[in-house]
């Protein structure tokens, strides 16, 4: 496990490795992370989750499979886009379904909002790709509009605001048992413009 201090202070080239830096936002079971550390040993990774336990438990993962190009950090997402990435270091990123907070009053805690798409575009570099997944659909519609409002995001694949086909990645558990049930799923593949435009 990485800590937060280190990695700002001494900055991802010397904590992970050589670019390019690939992240992920609330990593879970860290199953993608891990296949995709172990697939392409000549990128880096970085997994960021807000909770302590489930790090701890991907960390003990990582150093079984002995993955020197993972490393995970514990720390709230915007902290770390606002306070410790630098500026243009990230190549891609994943967030692949984060909270719904369905309910309408806890709408202000859910992830993607404009100022959380500030932090991120900031850290990515010009044409770095985004891709997050939801299997609520009233969150894919928030999740639409936000994006669809940043100036700073662009959809390749636009009048299609998402797809219902999954990425070329590994299926995650929890991805699996939600298909099984006949949830439907959406997924959004952006990309950070040549420019940035926000605050």
């Amino acid at each position: 496990m990485l800590e937060t201090e280190e990695l700002r202070e001494r900055g991802p080239d010397a904590c992970i490795g050589a670019p390019p830096l690939v992240l992920e936002i609330g990593f879970g079971r860290a199953e993608l992370l891990l296949d995709l550390a172990e697939a392409n040993p000549g990128s880096r990774y970085l997994g960021v989750e807000v909770s302590r336990k489930r790090v701890e438990k991907a960390a003990r993962r990582v150093a079984r499979r002995g993955l020197p190009n993972l490393r995970l950090v514990h720390a709230p997402a915007e902290y770390l886009l606002e306070r410790v990435l630098p500026p243009a270091c990230t190549a891609e990123c994943w967030i692949n379904f984060p909270d719904p907070w369905p309910k309408k009053r806890h709408f202000r805690r859910r992830l993607f909002q404009p100022p959380f798409l500030v932090l991120l575009a900031r850290v990515l570099q010009p044409g770095a790709p985004l891709h997050t997944a939801t299997d609520h659909m009233g969150y894919a519609e928030w999740i639409a509009d936000v994006l669809g409002g940043s100036p700073d995001f662009e959809n390749p694949n636009a009048p299609t605001r998402w797809t219902d086909r999954s990425p070329p990645r590994r299926e995650t558990s929890y991805e699996a048992e939600w298909r099984a049930q006949g949830r439907s799923i959406a997924y959004f593949e952006y990309r950070r413009r040549a420019t940035l435009q926000g605050p």
